[in-house]
C-alpha cells in the first residue's frame, strides 16, 4: 500500500503508511507525544486518536496538559462515572453528563427516589477506579435512530434526546451529546455500558484516574422546573496528580473567599429570605466601599467626557416592544404589571431609555460621540437554581455607557474605551487579563454585512493595538453585533469575566436614531454598550474573594482602628481618630473594657489595614505603637509619619488614573 502525506500546524508534512491513525501520526513525531495524546483535530473536527487518517488532511495532535485535551478527560471520565452508578445502582436512569469548566457532572434518577450519599459517591468513586483499571477502550459507532431507540429502550432520557436529534428539534447540549444528522453516535466502553455521545474520547479508560467526585446537587431536567428533579453529580478530573492536587488547593483557597461568607464574618451585606432570592441589602460597611467604587466610577466618567443621565426603574411594555427585549429577551424579564394606563415591567436594560434621550431631539455630527453614563438598576428574573450571591443575582446596578458615534468614529472610540476599561480595571488591583472577540453568527443577526466586517475588524485592531491577548469566538456574538469581553485573573488565578464593549446596529434601527451629517442628510448612529464593572454588585463580590475581604487601605470600610491600653487612655485614642478623621481617613476606636489582645485579634479578624495601639509613653510623645495588616508590629511612631505614611498607602491606587 502506499503512503499517504498529512499537514501538520506548522505548515510541514509528514508521511505515513495507508490506514494510518492519529496516535501513529503522535508516535511517528515522539514518544512522548504519543504518550500526552488524547485526541486529535483532524481537518478541523475533533476525532479519536485511532481513526484512520486520510491524505491531505491537516492533523493537529490533542495533548492533555491543553485546555481541549483536559476537555477529552473530564467527558470520559463522566462516562466512566455514568457506568460505575448503573453498576451500582440497578434500574437507574442516566440523562447527560458534559464536561465543564475545570470538571464534569452527570444527572441521574435512581429508583423509588433514592438519593446518593457522601457513602454512595465513596462507592461510585471505587468502582470507577476499577474500571479504569480495566483498561476499557472506548468504542464508537453510528447507528439509525430507530436502532438507537431499542438500544435505549430502558432510559427515557435518552430516547427523548435521540427523539429530537432525529426529528431535527435538538438543542445545543442535545448537539453536543449525540451530533445532529441522521445517524446517532454511540460510545461503548465495555459489553454492559453503553452511552450517546458524539466523542471524541481517550483511547482506553487506563488513561483516566486523576480525578476526584466532587458533590451532589438537584437539578431540573433541561433546566426546567416544570421538569423531573434528577440528581446531579459532579466532579473534576486533570491529566496529573499535581494539576489535581493545584486545582483542590485552588478550590480550598475559594472557600476562603467565598464572598457569601466573607461577606456575614465582615458585616457587608446580607440576603434576608423576607426580599427574596437574589437581593441583598447592603449594610453600612458594605456601603462605604460600594459608594467608593461607585464615587470612583463617576469621577472617570465625569473627566473621560461623559454625560451623565438617569432613567426610572419601570417602563410601559411598548418600550420593551420595541427594543426588541419582548421578543428575544422575556424570560429573563419580570412579570408585567397591568395598570390603568397600560402594561409596565421593571427594565432589564438601560439601553432602551437612553436611545430615548439620543432621540428627544435632532441631533448633529458636531455631537458625536455622543457618551452617555448612568449608574442604573435593572431587574433580571434569573432561576432559582442560578442564583449565587453577587455573582447571579435578580436587582442589580450597572455603570452602563452608550456611546453613539458614527461609522468614521468607530475605531478610535473603540481604542479609547479599551483604554478606560483597562485603566479602570489596574485601579482596582488587576493585572492579568485576556479577551475574547465574539464574531457573527452567520444564522442570526441583523444589519448589513459590510458594517459587520467594518465594526468587528475595529474590535480587533483595537485589541492588536493595545497589545491584548484575545481567542477569536466565531459565531458568538449577539444578533445585534460584534463584541470583546474582557476576563481578568484573581489572586488565585481564577478568571472572571467583567468589562464587555459591544457594537450595536439593531437599536439605532429600531428607534429610528438619525444625526444630520455635513453633507445635512440623515444617517443612522452606530451604537456603542460598554460596561466596566459589568454590575456593581458582581465586581464587588468579585473583589471580595480577590482580596479575601482584605480591602486595600483605600476601600476598606476602616482604615485605621485606634486601641487605648487602658481607660485613662482612651482620651488621647480619640484625639488621634480625629486627627485621622479630620485628614480624611476613616477610623474608629475600640475602648479598653476587652482585653487589649482580643481587641487586636478582632482588628484582623476584621482585615482593617492598620490597628494603632497607644499607652503610656504614646500620651506623653505624640506616638502610637502601629500595627499594619500582614507587617510587624512598629512603636514609638510619630502621629505625623503614620499620616503620610497613610497618604502614600492610598495613593498607590492612583485614582485619578
Amino acid at each position: 500500500m502506499s503512503d499517504i502525506a498529512v499537514l501538520l500546524p506548522d505548515g510541514s508534512s509528514r508521511s505515513l503508511p495507508a490506514g494510518s491513525t492519529a496516535l501513529d501520526l503522535a508516535a511517528s513525531i515522539g514518544s512522548r507525544l504519543a504518550k500526552a495524546a488524547v485526541a486529535a483535530v483532524v481537518d478541523g473536527e475533533e476525532r479519536d486518536l485511532g481513526v484512520p487518517l486520510a491524505g491531505g488532511s491537516t492533523v493537529a495532535i490533542i495533548t492533555t496538559d491543553s485546555d481541549a485535551g483536559r476537555h477529552v478527560l473530564r467527558h470520559s471520565t463522566a462516562h466512566v462515572m455514568a457506568q460505575a452508578v448503573l453498576q451500582l445502582f440497578p434500574g437507574a436512569r442516566y440523562t447527560i453528563g458534559p464536561a465543564i469548566e475545570d470538571g464534569f457532572y452527570y444527572d441521574f434518577e435512581l429508583l423509588g427516589g433514592r438519593t446518593f450519599s457522601a457513602d454512595d459517591l465513596a462507592a461510585i468513586d471505587g468502582r470507577m477506579r476499577e474500571i479504569i483499571k480495566a483498561d476499557q477502550p472506548f468504542v464508537r459507532d453510528e447507528l439509525p435512530a430507530a436502532e438507537a431507540l431499542r438500544l435505549f429502550a430502558d432510559q427515557p432520557y435518552k430516547c427523548e434526546i435521540i427523539e429530537r436529534v432525529s426529528t431535527g428539534s435538538a438543542d445545543g447540549a442535545d448537539a453536543g451529546e449525540v451530533g445532529s444528522g441522521e445517524a446517532i453516535s454511540i460510545y461503548r466502553n465495555s459489553d454492559s455500558f453503553v452511552d450517546l455521545c458524539r466523542g471524541p474520547h481517550v483511547p482506553s479508560t487506563s488513561r483516566l484516574g486523576h480525578f476526584r467526585l466532587m458533590k451532589v446537587a438537584g437539578a431540573y431536567w433541561r433546566g426546567s422546573e416544570k421538569g423531573p428533579m434528577l440528581q446531579r453529580i459532579y466532579g473534576t478530573a486533570w491529566e496529573s496528580k499535581d494539576a489535581l492536587a493545584a486545582h483542590l488547593h485552588r478550590l480550598e483557597e475559594a472557600e476562603k473567599r467565598d464572598h457569601r461568607k466573607l461577606a456575614v464574618e465582615l458585616d457587608l451585606l446580607s440576603f434576608p429570605s423576607e426580599l427574596g432570592g437574589g437581593l441583598a441589602v447592603w449594610h453600612p460597611k458594605g456601603g462605604i466601599v460600594r459608594k467608593l467604587m461607585e464615587d470612583y466610577s463617576r469621577s472617570r466618567h465625569q473627566n473621560g467626557g461623559y454625560q451623565f443621565v438617569f432613567t426610572p426603574h419601570l417602563a410601559n411594555a411598548n418600550l420593551f416592544q420595541t427594543s426588541g427585549h419582548l421578543d428575544f429577551y422575556r424570560d429573563g424579564m419580570y412579570p408585567p404589571m397591568e395598570m390603568d394606563n397600560g402594561v409596565y415591567y421593571p427594565k432589564p436594560m438601560n439601553c432602551p431609555m437612553h436611545c430615548l434621550i439620543f432621540r428627544s431631539r435632532q441631533r448633529s455630527y458636531r455631537e458625536l460621540p455622543l457618551r452617555l453614563f448612568e449608574l442604573g438598576t435593572v431587574y433580571r428574573y434569573e432561576r432559582a437554581g442560578t442564583l449565587h450571591g453577587l455573582m447571579r443575582i435578580r436587582g442589580f446596578t450597572q455603570d452602563d455607557s452608550h456611546i453613539y458615534c458614527t461609522e468614521d468614529q468607530l475605531q478610535d472610540e473603540i481604542a479609547s474605551l479599551l483604554d478606560f476599561v483597562m485603566s479602570v480595571l489596574r485601579a482596582f488591583g488587576f493585572h492579568e487579563f485576556t479577551a475574547n472577540l465574539s464574531t457573527k453568527d452567520p444564522e442570526k443577526y441583523v444589519g448589513e454585512d459590510a458594517i459587520w466586517e467594518r465594526s468587528t475588524e475595529a474590535l480587533r485592531l483595537a485589541l492588536e493595538k493595545y497589545g491584548l491577548p484575545y481567542r477569536v469566538k466565531e459565531g458568538d456574538a449577539a444578533f445585534y453585533g460584534p463584541k470583546i469581553d474582557i476576563d481578568v485573573k484573581d489572586a488565585i488565578g481564577r478568571t472572571w469575566q467583567l468589562s464587555t464593549i459591544q457594537c450595536d446596529f439593531n437599536l439605532p434601527e429600531r428607534f429610528g436614531l438619525e444625526y444630520v451629517g455635513t453633507d445635512s442628510a440623515r444617517h443612522r448612529p452606530i451604537m456603542l454598550h460598554r460596561a466596566l464593572f459589568g454590575s456593581v454588585e458582581r465586581f464587588f463580590g468579585v473583589l471580595v474573594e480577590h482580596y479575601a475581604g482584605a480591602f486595600p487601605t483605600w476601600m476598606a470600610p476602616v482604615q485605621v482602628r485606634v486601641l487605648p491600653v487602658a481607660g485613662v487612655h482612651q482620651a488621647y485614642a480619640e484625639t488621634v481618630v480625629a486627627r485621622l478623621s479630620s485628614s480624611g481617613f476613616r477610623a474608629d476606636f475600640v475602648d479598653s473594657s476587652e482585653p487589649l489582645g482580643k481587641r487586636i485579634r478582632n482588628g484582623k479578624v476584621e482585615k482593617i489595614p492598620y490597628v494603632l495601639v497607644v499607652g503610656d509613653q504614646d500620651v506623653a510623645a505624640g506616638t502610637a505603637g502601629v500595627n499594619p495588616r500582614g507587617g510587624e508590629v512598629e512603636r514609638d511612631v510619630s502621629i505625623e509619619d503614620f499620616l503620610d505614611r497613610l497618604h502614600a498607602d492610598v495613593s498607590v491606587a492612583d485614582l485619578d488614573a
